[in-house]
């Protein structure tokens, strides 16, 4: 790639300078630079990087840093403007800074400063190292891989680097002379490509400079195999200024932030990430029979799971796998073959088995750490000393958790993640409990990632601790929030997460909002979250006078709005309605108020003898009603009576029935009465009308249980014609109407089983 206005390295830096290029997150590549490193003990190691980390660099050496971990770059008071720098155990990088940390020498990163990169809004989010925008970009191994043959980039770069054993040859030279080949042969970059890959690689080319006129005399250079050609040869320094001239940057902050070996499967080929870092992993740290320890492995984590998996099984699956291996003409076995293997010998074929070992090992997740010296914003701080208290370690596999909260521990844990949801640190997803056990247990599936450092750093903005940044937070959001269906549902979440301090701005929004607020439904909408704040205020022992005063004053509000509102209603518009009093009847039952249940089942009595009700809203008040014992069956029976009349329209009598029946269809297991007036009234539908309801009825019957299904149809089987003659069945089954002809043959096979053959069925 020389031209007029570039030159070489002179002869003295010749010899000062060696560049590696890598790939990053390559075990071979990384495992062929330790070994190289060793051979030329340089005196300074640069590392493709951003140089604001050079001084975070010595917190790699302390025992508690364990891989694999980020260098997170983020704008203060903007955390969403950060980009992610990654590093396993596996990464040359990673590696280039462990051996100059042991030696005891400088390392510095040299590419282009992240305040640069940071400086406008399109160059946030992860940053993948030595590549640009996905998709445009040229892949260097593709071409390499096309060249030699290969139509997979991956099994090439395996095949070739990432597969080597200690002791081989290292790869760096003829590296480099393939990037130089490539680079002047292959097309051109896009205009936008080129510009960004000419700063950088005229920033580390700068860097480079600086470290020689400081008179290091051998420096090593560990930079992405693509940008070898451009640091070999060097255009003036004049010539690289002029591209720098211009760059807009901006103040940034930077640190060490745990990563995941999910994260580093996002992208593969070079300059991403890779899709098998649990593979790569294993090839790093295995130093001898890689295979059979692998296969090992994967036998173990089958029998973990139920899986009959032998010795003998691992025996045959690597024999399968060294024999692929050798038909491909392949150095070593690779994550294919091992694949394979797998799938056909332990797995006996299934799909399902080989797809946990993908994500239990082949990716292999694993959740590094930092060590607590890591500069961190107090929050973070706050809340790793909570994990730690509370033993609550962060975790990247999903973590069930059960919590009893009866028990101290379990309760402080519900408080603390109910607080980082508040913050949009979602940690923890709580679940849903049925039964006996709801009011006082909690299910959450916790898994930690790493964007909730990030999530974490962006809630600093309100305050040091998760307690008080909850606070605050829910105070703004009470005076920010748009209904008060949101305010009710702050409430609760006040409550869960144990924010006294935060309660009184939220209830005096509650209390203006519901005050000023005309729409019914905004309050029945907001009812059952505060009913719920009121139970779960209880069994956390918090204090919800206040609380109780504003559920009583919505509750005479919309027990006064709700009857007016019931008129003029489209269907939508029915069925919503339908849906809050619902809401509302399951509230005022489980807030367990005497005046507050009187008066609304009062207030639905009222509006059930009105002619103008549409008839699904109609029929469920009825419901509603029987089961709250303010109506008997009688009662009901003659409401359905006149609602199933001749005269009423076809239509609005299913609406009626499915109103009434919603819920299930129990009562018409037990009710003959009320079965027998649909029976009829469906008997007595022309054939034209049926046709037309029977959508509506099918929709009603098609969510009962199947058991109440076919209790209704046996009953209505066995049903005399007369409404009051009751229940006719026989006091045995019924055969009259089986087909003896077509059952003796099997009842003489039961014969013959049960040894009673010849005997007369």
């Amino acid at each position: 790639m020389t031209t007029p206005t570039m030159s070489r390295l002179s002869a003295d830096q010749v010899g000062a300078v060696t560049v590696l290029g890598v790939r990053h997150h390559g075990p071979g590549t990384a495992r062929a630079l330790r070994a190289a490193l060793a051979d030329l003990r340089p005196d300074v190691v640069l590392i493709e990087g951003p140089p604001e980390a050079d001084a975070l660099v010595p917190l790699a050496a302390d025992p508690e840093m364990e891989p694999p971990v980020a260098l997170l770059a983020y704008v203060p008071g903007e955390p969403n403007r950060s980009a992610f720098w990654p590093f396993a155990s596996f990464s040359p990088e990673w590696q280039a800074i462990q051996y100059a940390l042991n030696a005891g020498i400088p390392v510095r990163f040299c590419d282009l400063p992240a305040a640069n990169v940071l400086a406008t809004p399109r160059h946030t989010g992860r940053r993948r190292r030595g590549s640009a925008e996905a998709g445009v970009r040229i892949d260097p191994l593709g071409w390499l891989a096309e060249t030699a043959g290969y139509d997979d980039a991956e099994r090439w770069w395996d095949d070739v680097i990432e597969h080597r054993r200690d002791g081989e040859p290292a790869p760096f030279a003829a590296i480099a002379e393939a990037m130089t080949a490539l680079r002047e042969h292959a097309p051109a970059q896009p205009a936008g490509e080129q510009e960004g890959e000419a700063r950088r690689e005229a920033y580390m080319r700068t860097v480079l400079r600086r470290t020689l006129a400081d008179g290091y005399t051998r420096i090593a250079v560990v930079c992405g195999a693509w940008h070898v050609p451009a640091l070999l040869d060097l255009p003036t320094a004049a010539a690289d200024n002029r591209v720098l001239k211009g760059r807009t940057k901006t103040k940034v902050a930077m640190t060490w932030v745990p990563w995941t070996h999910s994260r580093l499967a996002y992208w593969s080929g070079y300059g991403a990430g890779v899709e098998s870092p649990g593979w790569y992993h294993h090839l790093f740290e295995t130093t001898d029979r890689p295979i059979e320890r692998w296969l090992t492995e994967t036998a173990r984590i089958l029998r973990d799971n139920g899986l009959p998996v032998s010795s003998a099984h691992v025996i045959e699956g690597v024999r399968l796998a060294e024999t692929l291996a050798s038909l491909r003409g392949r150095p070593l076995p690779g994550l294919a073959e091992v694949t394979e293997a797998t799938r056909a010998v332990l797995c006996e074929g299934a799909d399902l088995p080989v797809e946990l070992v993908q994500r239990k090992l082949v990716v292999g997740e694993r959740l590094g750490r930092v060590p607590a010296a890591t500069p961190m914003v107090p929050l973070q701080q706050d809340l790793r000393a909570a994990q730690r208290r509370l033993r609550l370690k962060p975790e990247a596999l999903d973590r069930d958790l059960d919590l009893d909260l009866r028990k101290p521990t379990d309760l402080e844990r519900s408080r603390l993640l109910h607080r980082l949801r508040l913050l949009d640190v979602d940690w923890g997803e709580p679940g849903e409990i049925t039964g006996s056990r709801g009011t006082f247990h909690e299910l959450w599936t916790l898994a930690w990632r790493p964007e909730l450092d990030l999530a974490l750093i962006e809630a600093s903005m309100w305050g040091n601790t998760v307690a008080d940044a909850a606070i605050a937070r829910a105070t703004a959001n009470a005076r920010d929030a748009a209904s008060l269906s949101e305010l009710s549902a702050l409430t609760e979440h006040c409550l869960l997460a144990d924010l006294p301090d935060a309660l009184p701005a939220v209830l005096t929004a509650v209390g203006e909002r519901a005050a000023l607020d005309g729409d019914v439904t905004h309050l029945m909408a907001a009812l059952p979250a505060l009913v719920r704040s009121v139970r779960y205020g209880d069994v956390r022992g918090t204090d919800v006078g206040s609380l109780r005063a504003v559920i009583a004053e919505i509750v005479v509000r919309m027990c006064v709005d709700l009857p007016p509102a019931i008129a003029a209603l489209d269907e939508d518009a029915e069925r919503e309605l339908l849906e809050h009093i619902e809401a509302v009847h399951s509230a005022v039952n489980l807030l367990a108020d005497r005046e507050h249940r009187q008066r609304w089942e009062t207030t639905l009595a009222g509006i059930a003898t009105r002619d103008d009700l549409p008839g699904l809203i109609e029929g469920r008040l009825v419901r509603l009603l029987l089961d709250a014992e303010r109506l008997d069956t009688d009662a009901a029976g003659v409401r359905m009576a006149r609602a199933v009349s001749v005269g009423a329209a076809p239509a609005h009598v299913a609406a009626w029935v499915e109103g009434f029946l919603s819920g299930g269809g129990l009562l018409l297991v037990h009710d003959d009465r009320l079965l027998h007036l649909i029976d009829a009234w469906l008997a007595g539908l022309p054939a034209d009308t049926f046709d037309d309801v029977l959508p509506l009825l099918r929709r009603t019957f098609g969510t009962f249980d199947a058991p109440e299904r076919r209790a209704i149809g046996d009953r209505m089987r066995r049903h005399t014609s007369d409404p009051h003659a009751g229940d006719q069945r026989t006091n045995g089954p019924e055969y009259d109407d089986l087909d003896h002809a077509r059952a003796e043959p099997a009842v003489r096979a039961v014969a013959g089983i049960l040894g009673l053959t010849g005997r007369q069925p």
